[in-house]
């Protein structure tokens, strides 16, 4: 189960012509903002991608708006983010300070997510993908990509049962911030 104080969150590639290319690229978009601000809400460090901005634009609006002041963003040519050395980096500070579980999503969720988490599994991570938080510019690709995080260990899951598994009860001092993202 999800822990706040065990938790990071990493948001794969949620940029303006990513989202453009993929019909459910919108509603990913909107869905991770919900689990960006409730991450900024309740301090889970957060780690933002950018596959190669000069060709496919910035994060959305939309997310980046939503994102905590101190989530860091990285720039990535690679498919899999830990084939950069500065989101390595980022992720064994983060492992260093106690953060065992990531929970992931964005696009396109059978390349640079599945990569990602694959990665981040074998680095000994427990990993949640956010299905409603990801997209792939086509279904079938999308279900396959799925199906292999399954395969390789991920849990995969929703930007509801994640909220509120982290919250684990209606008396989080955060509830009413995190229930209003959802309603």
């Amino acid at each position: 189960m999800l822990n706040i104080k065990d938790c990071a969150l990493v948001i794969i590639d949620i940029q303006d012509r990513l989202v453009l290319a993929s019909k459910y690229g919108p509603s990913a978009a909107e869905k991770m903002a919900k689990i960006a601000k409730a991450a900024d809400i309740l301090s889970i460090p957060t780690i933002v991608t950018e596959q190669y901005p000069k060709g496919l634009g910035n994060t959305v609006p939309t997310l980046k708006e939503n994102l905590s002041q101190t989530a860091y963003t990285i720039e990535k040519s690679a498919f899999s983010a830990l084939l950069e050395e500065e989101f390595k980096n980022k992720i064994e500070e983060l492992k260093n300070n106690g953060i065992k579980q990531i929970l992931i999503g964005g696009i396109e969720t059978h390349i640079c997510v599945l990569q990602t988490a694959a990665d981040l599994i074998n680095e000994g991570f427990e990993v949640y993908v956010i299905k409603d938080a990801c997209a792939s510019r086509n279904k079938d690709e999308y279900k396959a990509g799925l199906e292999l995080l399954k395969q390789y260990g991920a849990k995969i899951t929703c930007v509801e049962i994640a909220l509120f598994e982290l919250l684990k009860t209606s008396k989080h001092p955060d509830f009413k911030a995190v229930q209003a993202l959802i309603k």
